[in-house]
């Protein structure tokens, strides 16, 4: 049977050629993404561990306890303790630093490199005995010596286009700063060439700007030759001060950075693992396909190798071991595309904002072992249905002719089976959809529920081929007898037709149910982030840990233009369902800026110990209008007694609650801060010149963010982007997948009817008849398989999106006519361009030979 299986393999190569490049295409995306994941992480602790070389242990403030004022803790860090650690045995040499974050200000306005809060680092420049830094070496200029100048890396000297001279504008925490450029250098922190930005400034500079004068953030100790760091870190805590510093290993902080920086930069993998997912599940219904119909092919072998004594199993593990080969032969073609994968990603996925580090790739054993397990099991799974028709084939069935049909099943145990799913799978969504409630839980729940009703739909697809295919059919039949034979042809054999059109059945559904909800979901945050703003402009911080100057607060509420600047604070309300948002506002000024529709109170009563809930707050916490709720504010987590004064129709702008600001400030998270100004301008005012004063008026702060009612909508609807472009790579990866299986089909679907092929061209048609003929069939079961996916994709999309409807208020179904035409258009397209090999195939055959054939 092994001889037999090997044998197969070979005589049908090129037909399960298209089920290798469907598998391979799975197992590269499969292997690619694990040795990229696995070649980054090696290439991300490399880089950590060269920026840690040398330093055997590090001294650092331990977290001060709840309500102990954080300087006290770091003011343990001075030139004293230098001087003791310098005197244990075993330590080489002491390094203070001095690290903080600073983003600067390119050369159009906008901040460089600002996305994450840890991808603006800045430190101290602290030159040793020769006057040079080892861990920044200078490649231009010279270290920067007062307050008034910087140095930078060489990556964000080039990414902001930088020379040495150039007055640089910058931000830490506090109101924006100019210093001269007059160093560059280079470093090997994660965090930078990660895509970050580096600062340097002087020690007293620095110290002044993270930590206290005369002060550290940190102490680098090199150890002494032949002292191991774990020793020297034992020593080293046992003369710090006891619960005030602590000692940590290089080689534990540069474990500690690369996992950071490789868990914040995981989000690759993600895609190319969607990829895979999406490859091996349509690739598994081309192998089904391929394989049932070489099963019905070699009906006559199959039943002779029964009539001279191969048993059932022994039929059925020839079947499994032909797939397993295949599936072997797809795992390795796939493994070796994988690491090319592999090699380009980080180039492909790097970007001006995150940079990916280069290095040799790391190809560990779970990786190969994952190519082979995936690629021989999904074929392998994929082949059981056929391998089970094979080993029922009786002897008896010698005596038919080759290709000859022997039935088309059960029809009535598949339309029960099928009905059933459909009920089962679309009941339960309906069910779903009338919760309105967006938790994970229930998402989940419908993802399971559209896969069923998927299923559905593939299991229904034979019974509903042949009216389906009649009703599109008449477009096709007005090409005359080619557009009729093409409609009769992929009507012969529903159940193949149904399977060669399931890949772009799933692919389809796919797609568009991602449409219509990436859609939806795109204009509902869109008309969200606009809706409760009744302000022109909003400024705002780009991290938790900044905040507006309150200058800065004072100076916009004096710029021409303006008629009203409302200063928010932003904190949290710890209630007994959960953790809500709070909005510390001014009661005089809130209504000029927010839309506020009150169920009853009114914003203008809040004060210390009163505030305002959102309906959902108030639905969930059980409250009214007058009524009393326990909840703990920001950092207190002691629970007090609030009035609600109001109850307000949910409101992104306002959040979960309101207070006076006076009271939310005294709360946040940087006590007494601003982390929005709501902006009115006067009517008729010129929005790009008030703009341009609010900007001035903030300093051109990198750290601060002005934005208009567009661009909160567009940046809100950004996120959308990422979705749309996943969507478009699961389109063409189910138009190549889909294309294989038509392919595969249509050459097997020429050879049953080369004498069929023949007696058209001997009765007078020409070679541009039966290529449009196999074309115009290829259309028609791409159009079938389309007109189900997308069926089931707006269905699925409907009730998934009525789920997001709890979560988004302003969520409502939109149809993306240009895409889901595009789709449609690109399955089509992919039906037509799959025909052109077995069509022009199919031409090329003789008459005479094709009616003498068999």
């Amino acid at each position: 049977m092994l001889r037999t299986a090997l044998r197969n393999i070979l005589a049908h190569k090129a037909r399960l050629a298209m089920t290798v490049l469907a598998v391979c295409l799975g197992v590269a995306f499969v292997s690619g993404t694990l040795v990229f994941a696995d070649s980054t992480a090696a290439a991300h602790r490399a880089a950590a561990s060269k920026n840690f070389a040398g330093i055997a242990v590090t001294v650092t403030a331990k977290t001060p306890p709840p309500g102990a004022p954080a300087d006290q803790q770091a003011d343990v860090l001075d030139d004293t303790l230098v001087r003791t650690l310098a005197a244990v045995p075993g330590v080489a040499a002491v390094r203070p630093s001095v690290d903080g974050a600073a983003v600067l200000t390119a050369a159009d306005g906008t901040p460089l490199r600002a996305g994450r809060a840890w991808s603006n680092p800045a430190a101290a420049y602290v030159p040793g005995s020769d006057g040079k830094d080892a861990r920044y070496p200078l490649v231009e200029g010279r270290a920067p010596a007062g307050s008034g100048e910087i140095a930078v890396d060489r990556g964000t000297a080039a990414a902001g286009r930088f020379h040495l001279g150039d007055a640089l504008t910058l931000a830490t925490d506090g109101p924006v700063m100019t210093k001269r450029l007059v160093g560059i250098v280079t470093t090997d922190d994660t965090r930078v060439t990660a895509g970050g930005t580096l600062t340097l400034f002087d020690r007293e500079t620095a110290q002044q700007l993270f930590a206290t004068p005369g002060h550290y953030t940190g102490l680098d100790l090199t150890a002494a030759p032949g002292t191991a760091p774990a020793e020297l870190a034992r020593r080293v805590t046992d003369v710090l001060p006891a619960d005030r510093a602590e000692a940590t290993t290089g080689a534990a902080l540069a474990a500690q950075q690369a996992i950071l920086v490789n868990t914040l930069t995981r989000g690759y993998q993600k895609v190319p693992m969607v990829f895979a997912g999406v490859s091996l599940f349509i690739g598994s219904f081309l192998i089904v396909n391929t394989f049932t119909m070489l099963v019905a092919r070699r009906t006559r072998e199959i039943a002779l190798l029964r009539a001279i004594g191969a048993s059932r199993r022994q039929v059925s593990r020839s079947i499994l071991l032909e797939a397993a080969l295949v599936g072997l032969v797809a795992s390795a073609a796939g493994f070796l595309l994988g690491l090319a994968i592999a090699s380009v990603l980080p180039g492909l996925l790097s970007t001006g904002e995150d940079t990916l580090p280069q290095g040799p790739l790391v190809v560990a054993p779970r990786s190969l072992a994952a190519a082979l397990g995936v690629g021989v099991g999904v074929t392998v799974l994929a082949a059981w249905l056929p391998s089970r028709r094979a080993a029922k084939v009786a002897p008896v069935e010698a005596m038919r002719t080759a290709g000859e049909s022997s039935g088309a099943g059960r029809p009535r145990i598949r339309a029960v089976t099928g009905l059933t799913l459909l009920a089962l799978g679309a009941g339960r969504l309906i069910s779903l959809t009338g919760a309105k409630d967006a938790s994970e839980e229930n998402l989940q729940d419908a993802m399971a529920d559209c896969l069923l009703l998927t299923v559905a739909l593939i299991v229904l697809a034979p019974l509903l081929a042949v009216p389906v295919i009649r009703l599109t059919g008449r477009l096709t039949g007005r090409s005359g007898i080619t557009g009729q034979l093409a409609r009769e042809n992929a009507l012969r054999d529903p159940r193949r037709t149904a399977a060669t059109a399931a890949t772009l059945l799933i692919s389809t559904a796919l797609v568009a149910g991602l449409a219509v909800i990436g859609h939806s979901t795109g204009q509902a945050l869109d008309r969200q982030a606009a809706a409760g703003l009744d302000a022109d402009y909003v400024i705002s911080t780009r991290s938790t840990m900044t905040a507006v100057d309150p200058d800065a607060v004072r100076r916009v509420a004096g710029t021409a233009g303006v008629r009203t600047a409302s200063a928010v604070t932003d904190s949290t309300l710890f209630t007994g369902g959960g953790v809500r948002e709070i909005s510390g506002v001014d009661p005089e000024t809130v209504g000029a800026v927010m839309k506020l529709h009150f169920v009853s109170g009114s914003a203008k009563d809040l004060g210390p110990g009163r505030i305002a809930v959102s309906s959902t707050t108030a639905k969930a916490a059980g409250v009214t209008t007058g009524g009393q709720l326990a909840a703990g504010m920001g950092q207190s987590r002691q629970f007090e007694k609030y009035t609600v004064v109001g109850v307000y129709r949910d409101n992104p702008v306002a959040r979960d609650a309101l207070g006076a600001r006076t009271e939310v400030a005294g709360h946040s998270l940087l006590p007494g801060s601003v982390q929005r100004v709501l902006v009115r301008t006067d009517p008729g005012a010129a929005s790009g010149t008030v703009e341009g004063r609010l900007r001035a008026a903030v300093g051109n702060n990198p750290l601060l963010k002005v934005q208009d009612r567009q661009q909160i909508v567009r940046e809100a609807a950004g996120t959308m982007a990422d979705l749309l472009g996943v969507m478009y790579g699961m389109l063409a990866i189910g138009a190549v997948i889909g294309g294989l299986g038509i392919v595969n089909t249509l050459a097997m679907s020429v050879a049953e009817r080369t004498r069929e092929i023949g007696a058209l061209r001997a009765l007078g048609m020409d070679r541009a008849g039966i290529r449009r003929m196999i074309r115009l069939e290829a259309v028609t079961v791409a159009a079938f398989g389309t007109l189900l996916g997308l069926t089931g994709g707006l269905f699925g999309a409907w009730a998934v999106g009525s789920l997001a409807g709890g979560a988004i208020e302003q969520y409502a179904l939109a149809l993306p006519w240009g895409t889901l035409l595009l789709i449609c258009l690109l399955s089509l397209a992919t039906g037509a361009l799959a025909a052109t090999v077995p069509a022009r195939r199919a031409a090329a055959l003789s008459p005479l030979e094709a009616v003498a054939e068999g």
